[in-house]
C-alpha cells in the first residue's frame, strides 16, 4: 500500500472519528447533528484548515445517492408499519400536498428575493421542500414530543424525498427544454410514484418471505441479505422509470414489520450503516461549499429562510391536514418541525451537474437555507413542544428495554409505558392493569433499578413498565395505557356474602376448552364482579361472583361455591397424591386466601 493510500484512509479514519465526536457535542448541546458536520466538511475544505480540494459534483451527487439510499433503508427497518401505519394518510398528505405547496410558495420567494426566473426560483422552492430523515430522527431522538406527531413526522421524511426529487428533475428539464411543461411534470410524478410504490411493496413482500422461511448458515449473512434487498429495490425502481427512494423506504417498512431471524443483528448492522452514511454524507457536501460564496447570499438566505419557516412551511402543514383529526396546536408544530438537512443540499447539486446557468449560485442559496432553518427549528424544537402542551412523560422515540430479536421473530412485541405524575393506575397493583391473557409486565423500571413485578406489586409515579405481548395486541395494550393514566382502572370490590338461611349452592364441573371466564367476565351465567388471584404459568384464577359466592379454575375444573366450602375443597385438592408441585402450590395459594377473607 502505498503512502498516498495510507493517507485517505487516515483522513478517512480523522473525519468520522471527529463526525462522532460532533455527534456526542450535539446531543449535548441540542442542536442537529448534521450542522456539525456540514461545519467540520467546510472546515476540511479548501478554504478550511484541512485543505481538501473536493468540487466534484458529479461524484458527490453518486455517492449522495448510495448514502440517502443507506439513510432511508434504516429509517423504514426500524420503524416498520406498526409504527407509520396508525398516520400514513397524514405522513403521505405532507410529503405530497405539503411539498409541493412548500416548493410553491417559497420558489416564489426565492425569485422574488435574488431575482431569479420563475424556473430557476422553483428549482430552489422545490429542492428546500425537503424534510430530512437524519434531521428529524436528530431531534426526535431526544425529544418527548407525542408519539402521533413523531409518527407524522417520520414518516413524512421518509416519503417526501422522492417528491422533490422528481420536482427538482422536473424543473431541470423546463429550463433546459423550452417545450416542457407542467402536464409533463404531473405526468412524470404520478407515473414514478406509481411504479415506485409498486416495486416497493413487491419487493418487500417477496424479501419478507424468502427472509422469513430460509434459513442462512450465519447471522452476519442477514445483514448482506437486507443490502442486497436494498439494492434490487432501489435498481429495479429506477430501471422501470418508478421513484426507487420511495420504492427502497416501502421495501424497509416492510422488512422492519417481518419476524425476522437475527434480527438484532440487522438493526445495530443497518444503524451502524446509517449514521457512516449520514456524516460522510453532510462531511462530502460540507466539503462542496466555499465558505467565501455564502457571503454573497447570506442577507438574502436569511429572508428566504423566515419565509420557508413562517409562510411555507406552515401554510403547507394546514392544507395537507386539513382532513386530519390535529387540533391548531398539534398543527402549528407539525408546521415547524420541517427539518431540512443533507436531502436539499443533495438535490441542490442536480443543477450544478446538469450545466444549469446559475447553478452555483442556487447551491449556494439551498446551503444557507437549510443551515440556517435547521439551526433556529431544531433548536427551539423541544421548548416550542414543551410550550403548546403536545410533550409527554415518554420519549418519541423510545428505547426498549428488551430489544433482542428472538421476541420479533417469535410473534412477540415489547411495549415501554412510564406512568406520568397523577396517573390512574399508581397504587394500584399490577393485576389491576387488566392486561390481555397473552400479555404481562415483564419488568419495572424504578428509580433506575429493574424490578421483576408480581401481580401484587403496587405501582408508584414515574415507574417505567415495560409489557410483552403477542404482537397482534400491541394496538389493544398502547390503547390501555390511556386507562392506566386516565382511569378507571381495576374493578369494583366483590360484594360481601349475603346472609342466607341455606347453604350456597357448591359445583364443580370440568372446564370446556373454548371457556374463558376472565375474557367472558361470567361463571354459569353470573358475573365476574372481581378478579383477586390469577395463576402466571396457566389459565387459572380466583374470583369473586355477583351472587356472593367464589369461583376458582384450574387443572381442567372450574368449582363454584361459598368461601368455606369452597376453601375445603380446595385443601383437598392441593393434598392429592397425583397433583404436581406448581399445581398444588396453587390450590394452596386459594385455600389461604379465601379463608382469610372470613
Amino acid at each position: 500500500m502505498g503512502a498516498h493510500d495510507a493517507e485517505l484512509i487516515l483522513i478517512a479514519g480523522v473525519l468520522l472519528a471527529a463526525g462522532i465526536a460532533g455527534a456526542l457535542l450535539a446531543d449535548r448541546v441540542r442542536i442537529p447533528s448534521l450542522l456539525l458536520f456540514l461545519g467540520l466538511g467546510m472546515l476540511a475544505g479548501s478554504e478550511g484548515i484541512g485543505g481538501i480540494d473536493f468540487g466534484n459534483a458529479e461524484l458527490a451527487r453518486t455517492l449522495g445517492t448510495i448514502a440517502l439510499v443507506l439513510i432511508l433503508f434504516e429509517g423504514g427497518l426500524t420503524a416498520g408499519w406498526p409504527e407509520i401505519r396508525p398516520v400514513l394518510g397524514t405522513a403521505a398528505s405532507l410529503a405530497t400536498v405539503g411539498t409541493l405547496v412548500t416548493a410553491a410558495i417559497a420558489g416564489f420567494a426565492a425569485k422574488l428575493i435574488f431575482d431569479l426566473s420563475l424556473l430557476e426560483g422553483m428549482l430552489v422552492g422545490a429542492a428546500i421542500a425537503a424534510t430530512d430523515s437524519a434531521a428529524i430522527f436528530a431531534v426526535l431522538r431526544n425529544s418527548t414530543v407525542e408519539k402521533r406527531l413523531a409518527r407524522s413526522l417520520e414518516g413524512e421524511s421518509g416519503m417526501n424525498d422522492p417528491v422533490a426529487l422528481l420536482l427538482v428533475i422536473g424543473f431541470i428539464e423546463w429550463i433546459q427544454e423550452p417545450g416542457y411543461g407542467l402536464a409533463d411534470m404531473a405526468e412524470l410524478l404520478a407515473l414514478k410514484l406509481a411504479i415506485g410504490i409498486a416495486i416497493g411493496l413487491a419487493v418487500g413482500k417477496l424479501a419478507t418471505l424468502v427472509l422469513e422461511r430460509v434459513r442462512l448458515p450465519s447471522d452476519g449473512l442477514y445483514p448482506v441479505a437486507t443490502l442486497a434487498v436494498a439494492g434490487l429495490s432501489y435498481g429495479v425502481a429506477e430501471i422501470a422509470h418508478g421513484s426507487g427512494f420511495l420504492a427502497i423506504y416501502l421495501t424497509a417498512l416492510a422488512l422492519g414489520s417481518a419476524k425476522l431471524p437475527a434480527r438484532r443483528t440487522l438493526i445495530a448492522f443497518h444503524e451502524g450503516l446509517g449514521w457512516i452514511a449520514q456524516i460522510s454524507l453532510f462531511i462530502l457536501l460540507g466539503l462542496l461549499i466555499f465558505p467565501s460564496n455564502l457571503d454573497d447570499v447570506a442577507l438574502e438566505g436569511l429572508a428566504l429562510s423566515a419565509a420557508l419557516i413562517f409562510l411555507a412551511r406552515p401554510v403547507a402543514t394546514f392544507a395537507a391536514t386539513a382532513l386530519a383529526p390535529f387540533n391548531g396546536r398539534e398543527r402549528l408544530m407539525l408546521g415547524w418541525a420541517g427539518l431540512r438537512g443533507a436531502t436539499p443540499i443533495w438535490l441542490a447539486t442536480f443543477p450544478v451537474v446538469a450545466g444549469v446557468g446559475a447553478g452555483q449560485e442556487l447551491f449556494s442559496i439551498v446551503f444557507f437555507v437549510v443551515v440556517s432553518s435547521t439551526l433556529v427549528q431544531g433548536a427551539t424544537f423541544e421548548p416550542l413542544a414543551t410550550r403548546l402542551g403536545l410533550t409527554t412523560s415518554e420519549p418519541a422515540l423510545p428505547r426498549r428495554l428488551l430489544e433482542s430479536g428472538r421476541i420479533r421473530e417469535l410473534g412477540g412485541e415489547v411495549i415501554a409505558f412510564k406512568l406520568p405524575p397523577g396517573a390512574a393506575a399508581v397504587g394500584h397493583p399490577v393485576r389491576d392493569l387488566a392486561l390481555p391473557r397473552e400479555a404481562l409486565v415483564n419488568v419495572i423500571v424504578r428509580e433506575g433499578n429493574a424490578i421483576p413485578p408480581r401481580g401484587s406489586t403496587e405501582l408508584r409515579e414515574g415507574d417505567e413498565l415495560h409489557v410483552l405481548a403477542r404482537s397482534e395486541l400491541r394496538d389493544e395494550v398502547e390503547a390501555l395505557t390511556e386507562v392506566w393514566s386516565d382511569g378507571p382502572v381495576g374493578k369494583p370490590p366483590p360484594p360481601k356474602l349475603p346472609r342466607r338461611g341455606a347453604s350456597q349452592v357448591f359445583t364443580v364441573r370440568p372446564a370446556r376448552e373454548t371457556e374463558d371466564p376472565l375474557a367472558d367476565n361470567h361463571v354459569d351465567g353470573v358475573a365476574v364482579v372481581s378478579v383477586l388471584r390469577t395463576r402466571g404459568d396457566s389459565a387459572a384464577a380466583m374470583m369473586a361472583l355477583a351472587d356472593g359466592r367464589y369461583a376458582v379454575t384450574g387443572g381442567g375444573v372450574i368449582a363454584v361455591g361459598g368461601r368455606r366450602a369452597l376453601a375445603d375443597w380446595c385443601e383437598r385438592r392441593a393434598a392429592k397424591p397425583n397433583v404436581d408441585s406448581s399445581e398444588q402450590a396453587w390450590w394452596q395459594e386459594v385455600t389461604g386466601a379465601l379463608i382469610a377473607r372470613g
